[in-house]
C-alpha cells in the first residue's frame, strides 16, 4: 500500500471535497476537552446510497439516518476553526481537513482490522497504537473485521471537538475529534456489540435480505503547529465504540 498518508499528511488529492458541517449535525451536552463520551442521537439527515463499486451487485434501496440538531456545538467549532485560522495557519480549511481525515480514518480502521500495527507507526502516535494493538490481538476475528470502514460506506463524519493548547516547552497544539459512523456486513452477534443498530436492506425480492450493521467510531487527530515543524497530522486517539474497548 502506498501510504501518501505518511503522518497523517491531509491534502484534497486524497478524496474529493467534502462539504463542511451544517449547524449543529450532533448532539452532545458538554463538550470535554480530551475525551468524548460515546456518541448520542444521529446524525440530522444523512442519505446512504448503496451504488454498487467493483464487482459488486446493485443495491437499489437507500437508508436514510435522522437526528436532532444542536447549533451551540455548530458554533463552538466554527469558532475554533476560526482561531486556527488567525493564529497558526491562515490556508487552514476544514473541508481539506475532513478530506484527509475520511481518508485517514478508512484507511488506519483497515490496517487495525488487519493487524497490520507496523504500517500504523508514522500514522498513529506511540501512545494510542500501544493502546489498540493489545486490545486488537485479544479481539474474536469477526470483532476485529468490524473495524475496518470503506470509503464508500461511511454514511457520515462530523467534528465532535476542538482543542488549541500549549506545553510547557512553548510548542502549540491542535486536535480536532471526528466522529464517523459507518456500515458494515460483518456477522456480529445481536448481544455484542450492544447498542448498535442493523439494517435490514432488499436485494431482488423479499427473500433475500442483506443485514447491515451501523457502527461509531472517534479519531482525534493532532498537529504540532510550532514554527519550523512539518504540519503532519497525527492520530492520537482511536475509539470504536462496543468494539475496541
Amino acid at each position: 500500500m502506498a501510504l501518501a498518508l505518511r503522518r497523517c499528511r491531509f491534502a484534497l488529492s486524497w478524496a474529493h471535497r467534502q462539504p463542511g458541517p451544517g449547524p449543529g449535525p450532533i448532539t452532545v451536552s458538554v463538550p470535554v476537552p480530551r475525551c468524548l463520551a460515546p456518541p448520542g442521537p444521529l446524525p440530522w439527515a444523512r442519505r446512504y446510497s448503496t451504488e454498487p463499486g467493483p464487482g459488486r451487485q446493485p443495491r437499489p434501496k437507500k437508508v436514510v439516518v435522522v437526528g436532532i440538531p444542536n447549533p451551540f456545538i455548530w458554533a463552538r467549532t466554527k469558532m475554533y476553526f476560526f482561531l486556527i485560522r488567525a493564529y497558526f495557519d491562515q490556508d487552514f480549511t476544514f473541508e481539506e481537513f475532513s478530506a484527509g481525515a475520511r481518508q485517514a480514518f478508512s484507511q488506519v480502521s483497515k490496517m487495525l482490522s488487519e493487524c497490520n500495527f507496523d504500517a500504523l507507526k508514522n500514522l498513529v502516535s506511540k501512545e494510542a497504537l500501544e493502546e489498540v494493538e493489545e486490545k486488537c490481538l485479544a479481539m474474536p476475528v469477526n470483532r476485529r473485521e468490524a473495524l475496518a470502514a470503506d470509503l464508500d460506506e461511511i454514511m457520515y463524519s462530523t467534528p465532535g471537538d476542538v482543542g488549541i493548547y500549549y506545553d510547557n516547552q512553548g510548542r502549540k497544539f491542535v486536535s480536532i475529534i471526528m466522529r464517523y459512523w459507518y456500515l458494515t456486513d460483518v456477522d456480529l452477534p445481536d448481544e455484542t456489540p450492544e447498542g448498535t443498530k442493523v439494517f435490514q436492506v432488499v436485494f431482488g425480492d423479499e427473500s433475500s435480505k442483506d443485514s447491515l450493521r451501523l457502527l461509531t467510531a472517534n479519531y482525534e487527530f493532532r498537529r504540532e503547529f510550532t514554527q519550523g515543524v512539518e504540519p503532519d497530522w497525527i492520530v492520537t486517539r482511536i475509539q470504536h465504540f462496543k468494539l475496541l474497548e
